[in-house]
Formats: C-alpha cells, structure tokens, sequence
C-alpha cells in the first residue's frame, strides 16, 4: 500500500538532484548534476522523503497534493552564500561615476564606496531597514534563492552592528527565504577612525565581537543551530594581513565560524592567515595566483567566487573559476548583492557569467549555486541538494533542462518555489 505524503511531484522532464553525501563536490563530481530523468519527489512535513524515477515515486507514495510538473526540470532552490542584502539608501551615483572612468578603489579612498552606505544605514531604524530589505528578499526567492547569507558591515560602531544583525534576525522570522547571518564589523575603517585604523581594530576586537557574540547567543538562531560567522574585507583601504588575522581570530574564540574577503583587488597576503584559521570559506579570489590556488585546493575552505562584481564594475578579469576547480578547490558562486560593487538580485545570472566568464559548465555553475554555496554556510547537511532526509528547497523550471538556467539570459527561468515542501 502506497504511503501518503504532503506533496508528489511528478512526471519531471528531469531532476538536477546535485547529490552530494560527502561533503562539497570538486574535480570531476562537480560536473555531475545527479540527473534522473522523468524523475519524482515524495515531500512530507517539509523535508524530502524520496526521489526517483516518476514510476518508482509513484509505485510507493500517493499526494495530498499533487504537481504534474512535464515538460520542467527541477533542481535544488539557490543558496545564496554571500550577500549584503541590508543596507540604506543606493549608489547609484557612484555608478555614473564609474561610468566616466572612476575606479572603485578611487572611489573608496575619496570617502564613497562602503562608507557612504554606513552613513546612509547609520540613519535608519530597524524597521526601516526591514522594510527595505523585504522586497529584496522577494524577489531573491522569486528568482530561485531560498537560503541567503546576510552580513552586517554597514554600521561600522558597536550600535549600528547590533542594530543590523536585530534586522536580519527580524527577517529570518517573518520571511519565507531563510538567512544565515555573519558579523562584518571590520568591513572597512569609519570615518571617524581614519587616522586611527589600530583604533578601529581595538574596537572591533575589544567590544564589537563579544556584543555580537551575546547578540548571537540570546538570538532565535542560537537557539535553531543556525552557523554565527564572522567575516573581515582584507584589503587596501581597508585591512591589512596582519588585523584581519587579529579580527578572525577574536571572532573564533568567541564562536564564531571564519570567512574572509580577500583577493579582491590585491593579493596581499591574507588568504594563508584565514586558511590556517579553518575558514569555511575564502570569498572573491579575483587576482588569486597559482600558489593560492594550490592552498585553497589543499584545504577544507569553499571558493566563493563573485562574478557579478567584475561584471559590474566593468572589469576584465575575472576569479579563475576553471583554474580552481581543476586543482581541486570546492567551488561555491554568489551574488554578493550590495549596493556599491554588485546590485544583483540573481544567481541564474551569476551562474550565466560564471559559464561564460569563469568557464564553469552549466552542471558546475549549479552545483557551485546549491550544494557547493550550502557547505560554505555550514548548511550542507540540511539544503542544497534534492536527497532524502533534507529540506525540500526546490525550483520547478519554466524548461526541460536544467542547462536552460545560464543559458538564456535576462528572464526569469523559475516557475515555481517550494521552500520547506510549500508552494511560494
């Protein structure tokens, strides 16, 4: 007798599945999507109890509710594993200036860039923020993310930190998409530290990670098991090697996971520091050389490559997507959404510049937007993949393959969300 579950689909054209029991895919089980075709889905109090062929599905589970879903793919929902989806205000005149051939690090040093943010989210309240940033969350979920890290790192004082990580937990509880948050107080030097960087390093060490790290013991997250990271941009104009390694390493033993911005721009030497730390994951890598490739490759850390911000910022040289994966790294890709570098809401976009821009295939552009992007977070074991006993995340394509995601460009290529087994 066939077992009743909350939802069967069924009659897939095929399903992605990304399977992955052991951890991150590198090397050649990155190109592998983990296709069934004409596949099927058994789904019950939000979590997937089988997937299979349609036939298979079909012989042992019966549907409350039932989707016919012929002639669609389904792959995993997108976990967007690096963004700053809370901010005030925009850049918009920024990006005029970029236009006319400033650069970002001009733009940066000249006072801009992140600072100008901080001001602007300085100025709002809570429920400011949270209000601006739900539409966003929208229309990430609508366009396939259905988990998506947050950071901090546009308050830049011990007040404003707290007050943006309280509008990401407001968030987490009354938005379908769930978040993940990371603290990033050190994500440049405020204005009001300017001469005094040491300063502004004491700071953060001193009273800004223990404050974030009692926020996150009091917090729902705490509570739910959810990863606390935290996260310093090592660079010029912002930190050197040797304070990023002070940060993280204060940021540690107060519990908190690593991550680190580094490579950006310039290759200075933080990546083996974060390495050494256990990062879960090293994010950007844009003028990483052979020798960093060979340590991430050598090591636990995800490469989290942010395609969108070359691509914005009207730049040639992109991350080595190819280089790594062929030496071995576990590769995860993300929009960084931000208002200054990359205001992008997409990762079918992401996985677009990806393929063409950082050589991925389509099947490792997906798996670097789900599996890959999920272990970055610490989340692997629960999203990323379409496998018995996890979360039922999942998107029903307006086409039959999943290839069609980086293909075509500038649509939507979702029909429909199922975060936690419910159609959104």
């Amino acid at each position: 007798m066939a077992e009743t579950v909350d939802l069967l689909i069924k009659n897939t054209a095929e399903i992605a599945a990304g399977t992955a029991p052991g951890g991150p895919l590198r090397g050649a089980a990155l190109n592998d999507p983990g296709q069934i075709p004409r596949g099927g889905i058994a789904i019950t109090d939000g979590r997937i109890v089988a997937v299979g062929p349609t036939a298979e599905i079909e012989n042992h589970y019966r549907g409350r509710e039932t989707i016919d879903a012929s002639r669609r793919a389904v792959i995993p929902g997108f976990v967007d594993c690096h963004t700053h989806t809370v901010f005030g205000g925009d850049r918009v005149a920024e990006f005029e200036l970029r236009i006319r051939g400033a650069s970002y690090m001009e733009i940066m040093a000249a006072g801009g860039g992140i600072a100008n943010t901080v001001a602007k989210t300085r100025a709002l309240s809570v429920g400011d923020l949270v209000d601006d940033a739900r539409p966003r969350l929208d229309t990430m979920l609508a366009l396939g993310s259905t988990t998506i890290e947050i950071k901090s790192g546009y308050g830049l004082d011990t007040e404003n930190e707290l007050k943006m990580l309280e509008v990401i937990a407001r968030l987490d509880r009354t938005h379908p998409v769930d978040l993940i948050p990371t603290f990033l107080g050190a994500h440049t030097i405020p204005p009001e530290f300017k001469e005094d960087p040491t300063g502004y390093v004491d700071l953060v060490v001193e009273e800004m990670i223990p404050a974030a790290a009692g926020w996150y013991s009091a917090s729902h997250f705490n509570d739910a098991g959810t990863p606390f990271f935290i996260d310093v941009f090592c660079e010029d104009h912002a930190f050197s090697p040797a304070q990023a390694a002070r940060i993280l390493e204060a940021g540690r033993a107060a519990g908190m996971q690593v991550k680190i911005h580094v490579d950006q721009f310039n290759e200075l030497g933080g990546l083996v520091k974060a390495l050494e730390l256990e990062a879960v994951s090293v994010d950007h890598l844009e003028v990483t050389g052979s020798q960093g490739v060979r340590q991430i490759a050598a090591s636990e850390a995800v490469a989290v490559l942010l395609p969108a911000v070359n691509f914005n910022l009207g730049l040639a040289q992109f991350a080595d997507g190819r280089g790594l994966i062929d030496g071995g790294a576990a590769v995860a890709l993300a929009t960084d959404l931000n208002p200054g570098s990359a205001p992008c809401y997409a990762m079918p976009l992401i996985m677009a510049i990806a393929c063409r821009y950082l050589k991925l295939t389509p099947a490792e552009a997906l798996n670097a937007a789900t599996i890959n992007a999920a272990h970055a977070l610490a989340r692997g074991q629960l999203v990323g993949s379409l496998e018995p006993g996890k979360q039922a995340d999942l998107l029903i394509l307006k086409g039959s393959d999943y290839r069609h995601v980086p293909y075509f460009l500038g649509g939507n290529p979702v029909a429909q969300v199922i975060k936690r087994g419910r159609l959104q």
